[in-house]
């Protein structure tokens, strides 16, 4: 049984709240259970210096966690100076999500940074993280398409994230943090609307995973990106 007692194959709670920043050009507040993340879109229009005169555009993202974002306060990155190598390696991961599904031509000379903070975390942050980022950047390039800013299609489909793991033997979906830290494998999975694998990141805590168990996270997966992906639709109706 798991300790939120949800079937095997069911998400948390999932919710994404559109427009919640004033100043962005996109905006979303996604929760996954306890899990909350602020995401915000921003327009800025210039390019990285190595893209410039290549009439293509770029986008990038951050990532942090507030400082009682968790059980005891941890404290501000910027205030140590530097960021952890966790919190790089999620950023680049938001990055490389959102840059998947972006026609990058079609956004001009233009870059799109996309801020994802975590008020409060209960495991997978990085999967809200880019749930939620999608309809902050989708909301920014709808922003943009009412200024005559850019024409075509920049975004080319939707994009989720989801974790799965094993726990106590089972493979089980969407791992809140009692779970994910005594699973005996967790799993991070990123696919787009129409099923490509952007990326995939799979570690055993304990014994080995077998090929067969990893069929079946996938499987998990997929189930729980195409729900995700149905209330992304739902949100920007």
């Amino acid at each position: 049984m798991r300790p939120s007692k949800r079937a095997a194959d069911e998400l948390r709670a999932v919710t994404l709240e559109r427009g919640v920043s004033k100043h962005a050009e996109g905006s979303c507040l996604v929760k996954f259970g306890d899990t909350h993340v602020l995401c915000t879109a921003s327009l800025e229009e210039r390019v990285p210096p190595w893209l410039r005169g290549q009439n293509r555009g770029w986008v990038t993202a951050e990532y942090g966690m507030l400082p009682r974002a968790t059980g005891d306060r941890m404290r501000r990155e910027a205030s140590a100076g530097k960021q952890s190598g966790r919190t790089q390696e999620i950023q680049r991961l938001i990055g490389r999500s959102l840059r998947a599904v972006v026609d990058l031509q079609a956004l001009g000379e233009a870059q799109i940074s996309v801020d994802c903070d975590v008020i409060q975390a209960d495991g997978g942050t990085r999967t809200a993280a880019i749930t939620g980022a999608w309809v902050a950047l989708r909301d920014c390039v709808e922003w943009m398409k009412a200024r005559d800013m850019v024409s075509g299609e920049v975004l080319k489909e939707h994009i989720a994230a989801v974790s799965c793991g094993i726990y106590e033997g089972a493979p089980v979906l969407d791992l809140d943090y009692a779970e994910d830290s005594t699973a005996e494998t967790d799993a991070n999975f990123v696919i787009t609307g129409s099923g490509g694998i952007v990326e995939i990141q799979g570690t055993a805590e304990g014994a080995p995973f077998s090929e067969d168990q990893f069929g079946e996270l996938l499987g998990l997966a997929k189930t729980g990106i195409s729900r995700l992906i149905d209330l992304q639709k739902m949100a920007i109706l």
